[in-house]
């Protein structure tokens, strides 16, 4: 093989075991133009076109693409070609008997027959009533539904159009679409493919061959291989938005690697009674394997991601004093919490009731990643300071599974301690935050949690569904809660969250929550969805 040369180009197209290419090529020898429709009237014209453009590619034919309608009978109008329409054969079968009770006509011409052909008989005159019986009017008839039925399959059309109409609506005919080809010799025309070369080398361009070398032309409409290139999921897009509005605003991320933890992180630190309906087995996944987790404890791994995560951060708070760090008291932090359930301490009565250890160490899938910011706030106890802290990530809860909800979701939870905070800062905080996501004008309603108080829902005006959403619930953490931690009574902290999943069903239209996230998304609709979003003002 010459260099440069990659072998007859194109490989001959085979269908069903035909060449079809090298066939087109023989027949235009001795035939032109040719009709594909007839000429090749057994192979499928998808794949005569497949042959054609790659001959009409290299010039050596010419084809122009016919379009046209066909009339095509239906199974039943095949019937009636074969044996009559249905009032011939009511018809007939009177003819035949000279009388027949409407009773058994069913059994004689078939119950399709009899429905249908009875009416048509009386229409034409064809037959009458006599008492319950059937009698013969018409001699002679001619079946006219048959003869149109017989035109249609020999030409594939119908010279009455209204007679085509008509069997259209008794769905005894249907048009199709057909594409045919008329084939003429290209000004390239010869009667075998020709070997074209696809690389130019150093060797044809040292000596002439490069002059008469039959190149191989590009063809720039032939589409690219599929490449199978990954994609990012909405969920994750909408994600690495919120991130961007965290992080723009001072925010540290938290780790949040746990998903199963103890329930004194994810309810008894955070001032939820043990009798609370969310610790109940219709709300919450519990893990019975292993039985019990153990007592709050350093935890040096989450430690040391935390530490990086705030290696590059700006403090908000900064003082030429030096703060002084007080070590972290476990046992001292355990019973704290057991005390302000129990008995009630630092300054409140608590919830008097005899507070088990064996609840509070039941494992559980984290109904909310407030128990990470839990973990969080007990370790700024060491030093005190004003901090911004953010986490998105997955939640857990024993949900009935619809078109709004999961049992498992991703919860954006954003938390601020600070010294002198009020109410009135929350709010515009938060009107400063949702503006960014496109969500002004928001409102505010009291609500209640076990953690915060005061509490509030959020609710924000969306301009492109023109309603009112709830978005989020917001609040400040109690005393109940921070104080054990060895907060001091001064630092204050805003908290709150809101799902990952409702804004981004918002921002790309997707009504039900299953096909978003789960088995039923559509890997397709990921893949087509743009890569950048630009938001209108």
């Amino acid at each position: 093989m010459a260099g440069g040369t990659r072998g007859p180009v194109p490989v001959p197209l085979q269908a069903q075991d035909r060449n079809l290419t090298q066939e087109v090529l023989d027949l235009l020898d001795t035939k032109s133009p040719l009709q594909t429709s007839d000429d090749f009237s057994a192979i499928s014209q998808r794949d005569i076109k497949a042959a054609l453009d790659r001959l009409a590619s290299r010039s050596m034919v010419e084809f122009v693409t016919n379009d046209a309608e066909e009339a095509v009978l239906t199974k039943e109008a095949e019937t009636i070609v074969a044996d009559g329409s249905h009032e011939f054969r009511v018809w007939a079968a009177v003819k035949d008997a000279g009388k027949i009770p409407i009773k058994e006509l069913a059994k004689v011409v078939g119950a399709e027959s009899a429905k249908v052909g009875q009416g048509n008989a009386f229409k034409h005159k064809w037959i009458k009533k006599d008492g319950d019986s059937l009698v013969l009017v018409a001699n002679e008839v001619k079946d006219t539904t048959r003869e149109l039925l017989q035109e249609v399959q020999e030409t594939k059309s119908l010279s009455d159009a209204k007679a085509l109409t008509d069997l259209k609506k008794r769905k005894l005919v249907t048009l199709t679409k057909v594409i045919t080809y008329t084939v003429t010799k290209g000004p390239k025309y010869a009667k075998e493919m020709p070997v074209e070369v696809t690389d130019l080398t150093s060797d044809m361009l040292v000596g002439d061959a490069w002059k008469t070398t039959n190149f191989k032309p590009y063809n720039f409409n032939a589409l690219g291989a599929s490449q199978d290139a990954g994609a990012l999921h909405p969920l994750n897009k909408v994600r690495q938005e919120f991130r961007n509005i965290f992080f723009n605003q001072g925010f540290v991320e938290m780790p949040t690697g746990h998903f199963v933890d103890s329930g004194f992180w994810n309810f008894d630190a955070l001032f939820v009674p043990q009798q609370h309906p969310a610790r109940d087995m219709q709300d919450t996944f519990f893990i019975s394997d292993p039985p019990k987790a153990d007592k709050p404890r350093a935890d040096p791994e989450t430690e040391a991601q935390l530490n990086a995560m705030e290696a590059g951060s700006k403090r908000l708070f900064a003082s030429s004093e030096t703060i002084e760090t007080k070590p972290r008291d476990y046992e001292k932090y355990w019973k704290d919490v057991q005390a302000v359930h129990q008995e009630g301490a630092f300054g409140s009565i608590g919830y008097r009731y005899p507070w088990s250890e064996d609840e509070c160490l039941r494992l559980v899938l984290r109904t909310h990643t407030t128990a990470v910011s839990t973990w969080v706030l007990h370790r700024l106890a060491e030093n005190p300071r004003p901090a911004r802290y953010f986490s998105i990530d997955r939640v857990f809860r024993n949900e009935s599974v619809d078109a709004t909800h999961l049992a498992e979701f991703h919860q954006v939870e954003g938390v601020i301690a600070d010294f002198g905070l009020t109410l009135g800062g929350l709010m515009k905080f938060l009107e400063d935050f949702f503006a960014k996501m496109g969500l002004e004008n928001l409102r505010f309603k009291p609500a209640y949690n076990p953690y915060t108080e005061p509490s509030m829902e959020i609710f924000g005006y969306h301009k492109g569904l023109k309603r009112w959403l709830e978005i989020g619930n917001s609040g400040m953490f109690r005393p109940e809660m921070l104080e054990p931690m060895g907060l001091p009574k001064d630092l204050r902290v805003y908290g709150f969250g809101l799902s990952l999943e409702r804004p981004t069903m918002m921002k790309y239209g997707v009504d039900n929550i299953r096909e978003l996230l789960g088995h039923k998304s559509d890997l397709r609709w990921i893949r087509e969805q743009p890569a950048v979003r630009l938001e209108k003002d």
